[in-house]
């Protein structure tokens, strides 16, 4: 018999995400590594249970779900809109169980600070889907980073261009991210964590101050739509800064990311990383000229595919491991709160003018 540790699961929200992206990555699981089952879905809208594979209890009311089910789940996996996500982790950790939550964490600061004390409290693992992490290009840029070649980061560019704003189901609100109730804000709410989770890494602290602008270049003016479609930000750190712009009008699905060291620097286009760096020189001239190489790799991440299913699995084994062991102070605990103190820090500056904004430090 298999010693495999199986951790059974239930999903809430069946939404773009998680039945593109979470569910096949989890049925891939169930069939070449054995270590995970989902027993539940969840999601408000009843027609969603059409689209449920055979075998997998439905509900439409998710504290149901929860007080019927956490006997027998080890964890949820929490894909609804961002408003909610603060209720529902709170409710499932006071039933006892791990939480894996999409991005961002909460839509406030104080959700996400009380979350955070809550899940460490009860000894249960909050882990936020912060996923680009485990993307092949970011992980080849971690290894080139890791070998020195650029020397100590000191700037970091990162640009997301997307045509338009992640369109939900049609049986609920496929336009819920323009819906400042539901979606907490814009594409700095929606896409803001996966840059700044990213500086962070590659910055290796966290930021002290933001400047930041929004337009909404919408064609739709009514008030409905009521978030920002394109964001840009100046982030200072301790040890350099770091420059976000994101867009869903920008025709294009694109990602370009540069990360400035003191000796080269990394570029990344889509699949494609340039490193360029310094060669040290072996002559004594003093009249010599250091010498420069480029070399070019391509890390095939599959970006056009936006439910990232080929990536989940890897973010599913950090999960399984942090459960192992019993690791509830985990590090993207941390990453998470800063990254929506980061975007609400930013729509403060957004608020005012785009003038500069401190951040308070007090994580925990």
């Amino acid at each position: 018999m298999s010693n495999i540790r199986v951790l059974n699961g239930a999903i809430i929200g069946f939404g773009f995400i998680s039945s593109k992206g979470h569910m096949p990555a989890y049925q891939d699981r169930m069939k070449q590594v054995g270590d995970v089952k989902i027993i539940a879905i969840c999601d408000i809208c009843f027609e969603r249970k059409m689209q449920i594979p055979n075998g997998i209890r439905f509900y439409s009311d998710y504290v149901e779900l929860i007080k019927n089910e956490y006997m027998n789940l080890d964890f949820v996996d929490i894909s609804t809109h961002p408003a909610d996500h603060f209720k529902i982790a709170k409710l499932a950790i006071e039933f006892g169980l791990n939480v894996l939550c999409e991005k961002p964490l909460t839509i406030s600061i104080d959700e996400s600070r009380d979350l955070i004390q809550l899940a460490i409290q009860s000894r249960k693992v909050l882990f936020p889907c912060h996923n680009y992490k485990f993307s092949p290009v970011i992980s080849s840029v971690r290894e080139i980073l890791k070998s020195k070649k650029i020397g100590n980061v000191h700037a970091v560019t990162i640009q997301t261009f997307r045509n338009t704003h992640g369109i939900g189901t049609e049986e609920w609100i496929p336009n819920w991210r323009r819906i400042k109730d539901l979606s907490g804000g814009g594409i700095a709410m929606d896409h803001g964590s996966h840059s700044l989770y990213l500086a962070f890494e590659w910055l290796n602290s966290f930021p002290k101050t933001v400047n930041a602008s929004s337009q909404n270049f919408s064609s739709d003016k009514s008030d409905k739509y009521d978030t920002e479609d394109n964001f840009s930000a100046v982030y200072e750190f301790e040890n350099g800064i770091a420059n976000i712009y994101l867009s869903w009008t920008a025709g294009v699905r694109k990602v370009i990311y540069t990360i400035q060291g003191e000796k080269g620097a990394i570029t990344v286009e889509d699949d494609q990383i340039q490193t360029s760096f310094m060669i040290p020189s072996v002559s004594n001239n003093i009249n010599h000229k250091a010498e420069w190489k480029t070399i070019t790799s391509i890390a095939p991440s599959e970006w056009m595919d936006s439910g990232h299913k080929t990536w989940f699995n890897s973010m599913f084994d950090e999960f399984k491991k942090t459960i192992v062991e019993n690791n509830f102070q985990n590090p993207e605990l941390v990453n998470a709160y800063y990254c929506v103190q980061s975007i609400l820090k930013a729509y403060e500056s957004i608020d005012n003018n785009s003038s500069k904004v401190k951040f308070e430090n007090n994580f925990l």
